[in-house]
């Protein structure tokens, strides 16, 4: 039977913007979305490193990066019905934990069923590293600022996401199962990432 314990330890907390890019009125929107890439290029540059002739990584691997990928969003979300008045952002929140805790459930019950334990990796640090980093500076935001800054970081991050589902981890995994799993969660996410535009283009 596997703990899912070195999942919870490695739990990442959500991106976040500067909060300065806030109180920011001339060039707002550029800024802001140029924070946001820089946030969620330590994904892409660590899947990178895979791609571009290192050692593939490992269905333990994988198994780990997709499922902390998943806890990202659950966190983010769960500050964002925290915070935010807006019934919009709120309703797209709820669906964050919902699919993802549903997906990250389904993880939990494939490594226990492969007896694999998910193994921590330079991807999933990079990432804890950057979160632990941005989630205080989201904390200290409210309102519409909030708001923009929530919605802002889930259409870069689940652009991000799914790059790297698509083109490193699903091309990788071995096991015909976690591949699956892989697949359906890329279409899950690939909703996730339509309706983040669509909020997104609302609060503008």
């Amino acid at each position: 039977m596997i703990s899912a314990e070195p999942l919870r330890q490695s739990a990442i907390q959500p991106f976040a913007v500067n909060r300065g890019l806030c109180r920011a009125n001339k060039g707002y929107t550029i800024m802001l979305v140029r924070s946001c890439l820089v946030v969620a290029a330590a994904l892409l540059l660590s899947t990178a490193a895979f791609a571009q002739g290192g050692p593939k990584p490992t269905d333990p691997q994988i198994a780990h990066i997709a499922y902390t990928a998943g806890v990202i969003d659950i966190n983010a979300a769960k500050q964002a019905l925290q915070k935010t008045k807006n019934k919009e952002v709120k309703d797209f929140a709820e669906g964050m934990v919902r699919d993802h805790e549903a997906v990250n459930n389904q993880a939990l019950a494939l490594v226990k069923k492969l007896n694999v334990t998910p193994e921590d990796n330079d991807t999933s640090r990079a990432l804890t590293k950057q979160g632990s980093e941005k989630l205080a500076e989201l904390k200290g935001l409210n309102g519409a600022a909030f708001d923009k800054a929530y919605i802002a970081n889930e259409v870069a991050y689940h652009k991000t996401v799914n790059n790297s589902l698509q083109k490193t981890l699903i091309p990788s995994a071995t096991n015909s199962e976690l591949k699956s799993l892989l697949e359906t969660g890329l279409k899950i996410f690939e909703g996730h990432q339509q309706h983040a535009e669509q909020v997104a283009a609302a609060l503008k």
